[in-house]
């Protein structure tokens, strides 16, 4: 059976449950057609690259000039409607279109469960006992506030063009049954049963499963055997305008933690020459040193020169730490991931306290925990929702006789929003594996030694660490051939939705404040969601290595809100501001340790989902992150058949989007459109990191019936 065999059964068992209930369900002559052809083409406001588009940290190049074509979207929008007897109605909504301009095939074309999708809707309306049903792919509308989505959590949405498509357009419709029925004269009762999907997230696409290490040839120099040259990468997005930081820094071609970390596992591999290699071949010869002695677990990556001569590989005589790294990584790497950024590739740039590559945040690992590295490997994959899994919710709407309209709102669901997690696993076996964490007093303070092994004691990585000089410091267990699992770990990305409960609120109240011909409406949502996973960023476990901690994502609480405001000036001015905050209840912000040699401290926080990078210092998230919006609309001409909006949404730390649109009737059946798209501000914020994705869009749209 599919994913989604049970609901889909449903469905169809309800659908055909009026015709046996009513006799007369039949299929009628009365089909009505209607539609619209539509064109939409946008162009490039600005020369730079998008978050993500590099090829490697030297690429500084942009694929997309100011003026060239960023959409050419193609479309035949269809929609049947008609009649099943006296019983039902039916609708369909068929969706055929092609962006030519799309990055690769999956934002070209037809994608299931997609704005894209060839079936937007299909769905049967049927009363039954007083009840109001409608069955089938559809979409159910809780929230309408301006420009952002809280209510509106039935539907995921597909963010692609991120805010810019109307949300009709952007709404990834599913296959659900709705109930509704009135109680009373002023009160409303819905119920609905969906099918869980995710938001369309740029940069997420489906996951290729099998990252191994990244080798590659350097400028100069030899290259790595065959057995170790697997340089497939995740970045398969790479290239779309509006990837966020906080994705990038998933499976970002340079700055993703999914392709560092293949890349971490060739270049510790080279740490220890090509003894750890499987079938050394004549062909290799490490310009490092050869094959190397082992490294004693108490010299950090900063403190290469505590080495002895004889300890000493060849590049780093005479060099401090971080040029010695610096020597590795490029002959492994070849800067293509941030490992070590461009400055410090040309012989500066190394700072633990503002780092920006990944080396820069791993200040106090140790040559054991690199040994545990040795010949890593990265996979990501999902895990997602069973095909017996559904989303319930429930709202009740009613008013009260002096107009004050309300609405109670919850929703048991999957958060549509995917968390991925990260575990080390056997790339043979898939088993989860242990990650030995052991900490002691080295010479310049309390350091951290890691080891990863399965259930039976085996463990992984490079078999030749020797602590026998040393005492044992970290009372490790020395991995010798006795007890070495034979392979390489793999570090394990899991796309994952996880549950969530949603309990929500509304109301609107016209109130005439005598300042024209129209009152004012007050409105207002309001959203408590349990359970929500947020990235929780380590720092102290970073600087050692420990990936699994230093990158997590953990449950909390979050509380949002809309307060808004609706009035009309100047007889048809539409006016609407809005104030938007988001709670986090459960925010994290701790000092965890201080390194043992600086004193720099290392805190445990909870991290900025969208903007987190390499670059920012892995971003804060906000305990209180505030928004306000102004949207304004007019209609003119003639008739007043033609319309100007536009949109204005502020973000706290100074993130900036406005949206300028003009809606132009050539007739009645033949409509023009013009949108300005201007993302500005600090390159930290949702907005502001869209910067380089400002564009023109010009639109055509012709309907028929």
């Amino acid at each position: 059976m599919t994913k989604q065999s049970v609901i889909l059964t449903v469905l169809c068992l309800s659908v055909a449950l009026p015709g046996m209930v009513l006799g007369d369900f039949q299929l009628t002559d009365s089909i009505r057609v209607n539609g619209f052809f539509q064109n939409r083409t946008a162009f490039n406001l600005k020369d730079d690259p998008y978050i993500g588009e590099a090829a490697s940290v030297l690429d500084t190049a942009s694929d997309h000039k100011a003026g060239d074509v960023l959409r050419f979207e193609n479309a035949a929008r269809l929609f049947f409607n008609g009649e099943l007897g006296a019983a039902a109605s039916w609708h369909a909504d068929i969706n055929l279109i092609y962006d030519t301009e799309g990055i690769n095939q999956y934002w070209r074309g037809h994608e299931n469960y997609t704005q894209y999708d060839y079936l937007r809707e299909l769905y049967l309306d049927v009363k039954i006992a007083g009840i109001d049903l409608r069955l089938g792919k559809q979409q159910v509308v809780w929230g309408t506030a301006d420009g952002i989505k809280l209510l509106d959590i039935i539907n995921p949405t597909d963010y692609r063009w991120w805010n810019q498509d109307p949300m009709e357009d952007a709404r990834i419709p599913v296959w659900m049954a709705v109930g509704e029925r009135n109680l009373g004269s002023n009160g409303n009762l819905q119920a609905v049963v969906s099918q869980p999907q995710q938001n369309i997230i740029p940069g997420l696409r489906k996951g290729k499963r099998g990252l191994r290490s990244v080798a590659f040839t350097p400028p100069s120099g030899p290259s790595l055997p065959p057995s170790a040259d697997n340089s497939r990468l995740f970045g398969t997005d790479q290239g779309h305008a509006f990837i966020m930081k906080g994705v990038d820094t998933i499976t970002g071609r340079a700055n993703g933690f999914a392709n560092i970390g293949a890349a971490m596992g060739a270049v510790t591999t080279t740490f220890y020459g090509d003894g750890f290699l499987a079938a050394p071949t004549s062909t290799f010869t490490n310009p490092l040193g050869g094959r190397n002695p082992a490294f004693p677990e108490f010299n950090t990556v900063g403190s290469f020169t505590n080495l002895t001569a004889a300890q000493t590989p060849a590049a780093c005589r005479g060099v401090n730490g971080a040029a010695c790294l610096k020597n590795f990584t490029e002959f492994t790497n070849a800067g293509i991931t941030n490992l070590t950024n461009a400055d410090a590739m040309t012989g500066a740039g190394w700072d633990t306290r503002n780092p920006d590559s990944a080396w820069e945040y791993m200040p106090n690992a140790t040559f054991a925990t690199f040994a545990a590295f040795t010949g890593m490997t990265t996979r990501y994959q999902r895990d997602y929702p069973s095909d017996s899994d559904v989303n319930l919710g429930i709202r009740y709407r009613g008013n009260l006789d002096n107009g004050f309209n309300f609405s109670l709102n919850y929703l048991y669901a999957y958060d549509p929003n995917p968390a991925v997690q990260i575990h080390w696993a056997d790339p043979a076996t898939g088993e989860k594996l242990q990650v030995v964490d052991a900490t002691y007093q080295g010479p310049a303070g309390e350091l951290h030694t890691l080891q990863v092994k399965n259930r039976a004691g085996k463990f992984y990585g490079a078999p030749a660490v020797d602590y026998s000089d040393l005492g044992n410091r970290a009372r490790l267990t020395d991995v010798t051939a006795a007890n070495y699992a034979g392979s390489a770990p793999e570090l394990v990305f899991e796309e994952t939705l996880n549950r969530i409960h949603n309990i929500g609120a509304s109301f609107d109240y016209a109130w005439d404040l005598g300042l024209g011909d129209t009152p004012v409406v007050l409105r207002g949502e309001f959203l408590y969601q349990k359970d929500v996973l947020t990235p929780v960023i380590d720092r102290h476990a970073l600087s050692y290595g420990h990936l699994t901690k230093a990158l997590q994502m953990e449950k909390g609480d979050y509380f949002k809100y809309v307060l808004g405001a609706d009035l009309t000036f100047f007889t048809n001015l539409a006016v609407s501001g809005q104030f938007i905050q988001f709670v986090n209840l459960d925010y994290a912000d701790e000092v965890r340790s201080r390194d043992p040699v600086t004193g720099q401290k290392f805190s445990r926080y909870t991290g900025d989902q969208a903007t987190l990078h390499l670059d920012n210092g892995l971003k804060r998230g906000d305990e209180y992150k505030h928004f306000g919006s102004l949207f304004l609309s007019k209609p003119f001409g003639p008739s007043q058949e033609h319309r100007i909006n536009n949109i204005t949404i502020f973000e706290e730390g100074g993130g900036w989007w406005n949206r300028l649109d003009l809606e132009y009737t050539i007739r009645d059946e033949l409509l023009a459109t013009l949108a300005w798209n201007h993302y500005w501000g600090s390159e930290n914020t949702l907005f502001g990191q869209f910067g380089e994705s400002s564009n023109i869009q010009l639109g055509i749209k012709y309907l028929f019936e």
